[in-house]
């Protein structure tokens, strides 16, 4: 999952931040393809191609991003009553088969290079060109690092890993053209495009990983369950919280939770207690998705659901995996 905010923006400014950053995404990626196609029309060589391969589908992917992001954001409507946000776990679904299907064909062509070495020309172009696509990707990680910080988009997460395993992977192929076409081994730069290959794929299963978490249901991180029991129990009338479960929907944190009040208040206060602790957690977290179940303080219930209150927040397990 990609990383919470530290001080969350409202929602309305973390979308804007997203947009802006795909839109920046899919402008680089453009550049990013013409350059590299350039550079292997100048030298050939095989590790340039994939890098250029794996830009191809860098486009796609950022594309691929630039509308999921805004699919997701779009409002709950009859037929998604949660809304969206899980959109943004899809897309990375997909950049991870697309990287993927960029690193089998890497593989292919480094392999047959390796079997029958083809010469590397113009090495200096080449080198020129990809340290530009270097600086490139890395003005653009930058941003989304900041996007990421501020929002903790799981889509843009997964476009940066992309990009950041691009930046890597792209050292590797500058080394590669060089020993090509300097030191006259190019084996050693179908070497090199067999590393872009593993790499791309040790990226690919990071991706997974996340997009299966949010599709999954995996739990919130700790901290985040954490700051949601804190502003729910900032009310001293609240007695503790059991059954807490968590989830992500793209950036976007859902939970819900029981909360523990004197049996002796009447129905109206513990509505008006309930709402405000709703309140509470959609000012700490802004856009929270937060359902509340008032319950007698004080009844039975299994000994695996237990009570944590305000000055035992990181104790867990909140969740009574029976419901």
């Amino acid at each position: 999952q990609g990383p919470m905010p530290s001080s969350p923006p409202s929602p309305e400014a973390a979308r804007a931040a997203v947009r802006a950053v795909t839109r920046l995404s899919v402008a680089v990626a453009v550049a990013l393809v013409a350059l590299k196609a350039f550079a292997l029309g100048a030298s050939g060589s095989v590790s340039i191609l994939a890098s250029l391969a794996d830009s191809a589908l860098d486009l796609v992917g950022s594309v691929t991003v630039f509308m999921a992001v805004r699919w997701a954001a779009a409002p709950p409507d009859d037929d998604h009553r949660f809304g969206r946000g899980k959109g943004e776990a899809l897309a990375a679904l997909v950049q991870a088969g697309l990287v993927f299907a960029s690193a089998l064909f890497i593989g292919f062509e480094a392999l047959q290079r390796l079997i029958d070495p083809q010469p590397v020309t113009e090495g200096g172009w080449a080198v020129g060109i990809m340290l530009l696509s270097m600086a490139l990707t890395a003005f653009l990680i930058w941003h989304q690092r900041r996007v990421v910080t501020l929002t903790g988009s799981l889509a843009v997460s997964g476009d940066r890993a992309h990009y950041a395993a691009d930046l890597a992977a792209g050292l590797v192929v500058v080394i590669g053209v060089a020993s090509g076409s300097f030191l006259k081994a190019p084996g050693l730069d179908a070497a090199a495009g067999l590393i872009v290959m593993v790499w791309l794929v040790w990226g690919a299963v990071g991706l997974l990983r996340q997009a299966a978490d949010q599709l999954l249901d995996r739990a919130a991180p700790q901290d985040i369950q954490e700051a949601v029991v804190r502003a729910v129990t900032g009310d001293p009338r609240i007695l503790g919280v059991h059954r807490l479960r968590t989830r992500m929907a793209g950036s976007a944190v859902e939970a819900q939770m029981h909360v523990d009040l004197d049996a002796g208040l009447s129905l109206a206060e513990a509505h008006d207690i309930v709402e405000a602790a709703g309140a509470r957690v959609r000012e700490a977290l802004p856009g929270t998705e937060v359902y509340l179940h008032a319950d007698p303080a004080g009844a039975r219930r299994p000994i695996s659901d237990p009570v944590v209150t305000a000055s035992t927040p990181a104790a867990g397990p909140w969740s009574d995996p029976g419901g």
